[in-house]
């Protein structure tokens, strides 16, 4: 989303549990990442508790599990969800490039799916 839209709106990214703790990032998800350009490497996972600013105008979760959780931080508040089912590619077994791949899908999909819900990337007067 920040690499589609930039700072024309405020994105933030959170996980159910960073069962790996803090310091630790997908080193798939870096590699599937850079290949689209998006450098990764510093990202560390947060979870909805991590969150600095609860006021949101959009949702979107990619697991039951985390619609379930979105449905409770908007209760009360005028905040819209949607819920993308996405594929959990860490579930993949395989050699890396299998695995890659399946990070490769999800990054695609998702794309696809910010492309098709918010349209082109647009600039002033066109």
């Amino acid at each position: 989303m920040k690499r589609l839209f930039g700072a024309r709106v405020y994105v933030d990214s959170v996980g159910l549990r960073a069962d790996r703790g803090q310091d630790w990032t997908d080193p798939f998800m870096v590699a599937a990442m850079d290949e689209a350009g998006i450098d990764m490497s510093r990202h560390r996972p947060k979870t909805f508790d991590n969150l600095e600013d609860q006021s949101f105008d959009l949702v979107i979760s990619l697991t039951p599990e985390a619609q379930h959780r979105a449905v409770e931080l908007a209760r009360g508040r005028a905040t819209d969800l949607e819920y993308w089912p996405t594929h959990d590619p860490t579930l993949v077994v395989g050699q890396r490039e299998v695995m890659l791949n399946a990070y490769r899908e999800v990054r695609e999909a998702i794309e696809a799916r910010l492309l098709a819900r918010f349209g082109s990337i647009r600039t002033f007067g066109g």
